[in-house]
């Protein structure tokens, strides 16, 4: 680590490499949990179903919560 003392006095702190050096190999690692596995399947029934229920229920929530607002202000005015 290059602290002041190092500095001032002309210490070498760090060596860089060369730029027409070999740079080692990334790490192959194992995809995480918002990555694409390298394998893929076809779509299935299953993910059908999934895809379908996460677009249309919250349609369905908006469409019942502005119906029960409406229903809730026409209640007060009674």
């Amino acid at each position: 680590m290059a602290t002041t003392e190092n500095i001032i006095e002309g210490k070498p702190v760090a060596k860089l490499r060369p730029a027409g050096s070999a740079t080692h190999k990334p790490v192959q690692q194992p995809a995480g949990p918002f990555e694409v596995v390298a394998e893929a399947h076809k779509p299935t029934v299953r993910d059908a179903v999934v895809t379908g229920l996460l677009v249309i229920y919250p349609a369905f929530a908006a469409v019942a919560a502005i119906i029960a607002g409406l229903f809730l202000t026409s209640a007060g005015s009674l």
